[in-house]
């Protein structure tokens, strides 16, 4: 119990949010381009910076930052959760030793299942405020109306039902394995680099940040795409069925975007995704390690975590 409270955990946790939150604002432009490539299927514009000059050019400078605070806000607490429970369930059953690939794996799936349960809410009140006021070429895509994130949670659970606050909730579950996937990157070259040498530079953590993110991003962007459309939640789509993020509703967003488009759809807006997520990952991991080493210094701690 006393690894799992510690103070070394609330540390990777709270680093972990910070970095994750710097790397996002930094790069949330791309995280729009993305999104309005994955939601809004009639837009012609296929590359990033196409995208996001139409929307300046649209909707105005600041457009592609719409939504920053929600977004923000969902990160933060997501990557608190994550980081949090990933590095206490690692204290647990490590307890001192080397961890190994497979272990990283399990307790980044573990992890990944307990911040989707707890954060999905907020990822789907972030999803439809960020979309809010955007010009689709969508049709069948119905407009929202919220004034703030507190308004949202009102009208979602008023109109649709409290469950709609879990809307994407099956594809995020099958999504665990993207930072899992990632993590067990990530631990597997941290500990293959550190064989060969007592410290990483910021270079080498910012590749194999990117690396890894890579790897996992491009294995279930698919799942993504389909995580977003149930999240934003406001397509006049498959009316007999309207239990969004049901394996149905999976299947049928999966088989009408093949239809559509064929297998490409499935990887519509990878670029902007890759762009962003990769170089987020990249940049939220280096400020996670310098600022957990910071904190440890200054503290006068020595982390007594092995990799």
């Amino acid at each position: 119990m006393s690894s799992v409270l510690s103070y070394e955990s609330l540390v990777h946790a709270v680093a972990g949010a910070v970095g994750s939150v710097t790397a996002m604002t930094v790069f949330f432009p791309l995280d729009t381009a993305r999104l309005r490539l994955q939601v809004d299927e009639k837009r012609k514009s296929k590359t990033t910076h196409m995208v996001l000059l139409e929307i300046i050019k649209e909707e105005g400078l600041l457009a592609p930052y719409r939504g920053w605070f929600p977004v923000i806000s969902s990160l933060c607490c997501s990557n608190f959760v994550y980081f949090y429970t990933f590095n206490s369930l690692k204290a647990v059953w490590v307890k001192g030793q080397h961890s190994t690939t497979g272990k990283d794996l399990v307790v980044g799936f573990v992890a990944g299942v307990v911040n989707v349960l707890l954060t999905t809410p907020l990822w789907v009140v972030n999803t439809r405020l960020k979309l809010q006021g955007a010009k689709f070429r969508n049709e069948d895509i119905v407009p929202t109306n919220y004034s703030g994130i507190i308004d949202a949670f009102h009208q979602i659970i008023r109109d649709e039902g409290i469950l709609a606050l879990w809307n994407g909730t099956f594809p995020s579950l099958l999504l665990v394995f993207n930072p899992a996937i990632q993590f067990m990157f990530y631990e597997g070259l941290k500990r293959q680099l550190l064989k060969k040498r007592t410290k990483l530079s910021s270079l080498d953590v910012f590749l194999i940040g990117a690396i890894a993110k890579a790897v996992a991003t491009t294995v279930t962007y698919p799942m993504q795409t389909v995580q977003s459309i149930l999240r934003f939640g406001r397509h006049r789509l498959n009316p007999e069925n309207r239990t969004l993020g049901s394996l149905r509703n999976i299947l049928y967003l999966l088989h009408q975007r093949v239809r559509r488009f064929g297998i490409a759809g499935l990887y519509k807006g990878l670029e902007a995704k890759l762009l962003q997520t990769v170089l987020t990952a990249a940049l939220m991991f280096l400020v996670y390690e310098k600022l957990m080493a910071a904190t440890f210094m200054v503290m006068g701690l020595k982390s007594t975590r092995k990799h």
